[in-house]
């Protein structure tokens, strides 16, 4: 008998979806970029940072101001969210695209949704670590990536040149330094621009079809290297680019298991550091111009009113902040992540109300209006989206818990406060409301030990859910 239920379920749903009228969701857009500190991006606060295409669906989605991630670096970050499940949990639930093929929905991804080692799978053409059961078809690209025609920079040891010989490519450390002024002005050569193109077709495609679909549209910049057409570069001279101070001292209130990683010698020059917010700001904006593409012919195609779009990345990114790079501790840098849905028949508008990743998947399929998938740990963020003040979380959770790291930590978010445990390696509070920017660490602090033990015990509930 439930084998009859489950089957005439299994068929109504598809039915139904199908025959949903215009102006319903129908279909969901997932729009991710790589390595993207929500601090940079101008609906976040930057004054210099061009996002033009970004800015407009800003301007008709919810902005989430205190979105998380769970996982600090690619792998554990983006399997993460398509599973709805903490990094280094033992809970196997399908993924995102498994459960909505289960409902009818064609599934493609394009680019980077799960983990692709860069620069070796866009120089492959590979699918890196991608699941391939989440797709109904998945397409990959290829990129010159370091080794594009161009002016090469490694900025921690001031080198400039144009040969190829001596560029640092795959498997070394310098190459997370790296930055290539490409010399194709149009930047047909990239990752980037070849993920819009496909998306374009697909998308076109899916319009032809005319069955509900879930597209990943996954582009690699600013991840490095950061390469980018010239005209991105010139867009933001190095004189007028504005790096994070150094100060001394900054870091004695810290232990050092909270350290970021420190830059290969970046922190020694001026240069380097301007060097590398330039190539950022360069390969944000190139993305931003791929991800318009896409938008345009969502537009273009009359799918705009049915179609749920998300935007957003794996994790944030240091660029010399307390002369921290990259994305190596769990500091608000790092963890924040930007976010943004854009539901048809629901209002834009901003919210602070915390969000993770893993809430991402439930979401979907909320505003889908199919059933929730078992085991998964995320909440459905649509009742923010309908009313921007819900409060669906009280904390935030991000983990530092990669194989590969030995001071393995966690930390919450919540509302007031930023709280992070590296066991015996010590503990971190900031209060995030004084101290935004994160440079004083109040742990020790008598006045705040009440707070101190809420916020570990907040934590020790919170890491429950992790198994």
């Amino acid at each position: 008998m439930h084998k009859i239920r489950n089957l005439f379920f299994l068929i109504l749903v598809p039915l139904f979806l199908s025959a949903q009228p215009e102006g319903k969701i129908q279909n969901v857009l997932l729009i991710m970029s790589d390595d993207l500190k929500a601090s940079a991006l101008s609906i976040y606060g930057d004054k210099i940072c061009k996002t033009p295409n970004l800015d407009r669906l800003a301007s008709t989605s919810m902005i989430f101001d205190r979105a998380y991630c769970q996982g600090l670096a690619c792998y554990p970050s983006r399997p993460s969210m398509m599973q709805s499940i903490y990094p280094g949990s033992k809970k196997k639930p399908v993924t995102l695209g498994e459960h909505l093929q289960k409902f009818d929905m064609h599934t493609s991804r394009v680019g980077k949704i799960f983990h692709m080692g860069v620069p070796n799978s866009p120089r492959n053409g590979d699918s890196g670590l991608d699941v391939p059961a989440c797709w109904t078809e998945f397409h990959n690209t290829k990129s010159p990536e370091t080794y594009t025609h161009g002016l090469y920079r490694q900025m921690n040891r001031g080198i400039a040149t144009r040969k190829m010989e001596g560029r640092q490519g795959i498997g070394t450390k310098e190459r997370y330094w790296a930055a290539v002024e490409a010399d194709v002005n149009d930047g047909s050569d990239q990752a980037d621009y070849l993920v819009a193109e496909k998306a374009v077709q697909l998308i076109r495609e899916r319009k032809e079809a005319g069955k509900p679909f879930f597209m990943g549209v996954g582009f690699f910049r600013p991840h490095y290297p950061m390469v980018a057409p010239k005209k991105f570069f010139d867009m933001y001279p190095l004189e007028k680019i504005q790096i994070p101070p150094l100060i001394d001292g900054d870091l004695n209130d810290i232990p050092q298991a909270a350290y970021g990683n420190m830059g290969h010698g970046l922190n020694e020059t001026e240069e380097g550091r301007r060097g590398m917010w330039q190539a950022y700001y360069a390969s944000v904006t190139f993305m931003d111009e791929q991800l318009g593409k896409v938008l345009d012919e969502l537009d273009r195609q009359g799918l705009s009113d049915s179609t749920a779009i998300f935007f957003t990345t794996d994790h944030g990114y240091h660029l010399g902040e307390h002369g921290f790079w990259q994305k190596s501790n769990l500091h608000e840098e790092v963890t924040r992540v930007p976010l943004m849905i854009r539901a048809p028949g629901l209002k834009p508008g901003r919210t602070r109300s915390l969000a993770e990743l893993v809430d991402l998947y439930p979401t979907c399929t909320d505003l889908l209006g199919i059933p929730e998938a078992k085991g998964i740990v995320g909440k459905s963020l649509v009742p923010i989206l309908e009313n921007s003040e819900t409060t669906v979380r009280d904390t935030a959770l991000s983990l530092h818990n990669e194989r590969h790291i030995k001071r393995k930590g966690a930390g919450i978010r919540s509302k007031n406060w930023a709280y992070m445990n590296y066991g015996e390696h010590g503990e971190v509070l900031y209060d995030m409301n004084k101290d935004p920017h994160q440079y004083t660490n109040l742990v020790n602090d008598p006045k705040y030990a009440v707070i101190v033990r809420t916020a570990r015990l907040q934590l020790e509930d919170r890491l429950e859910e992790v198994k």
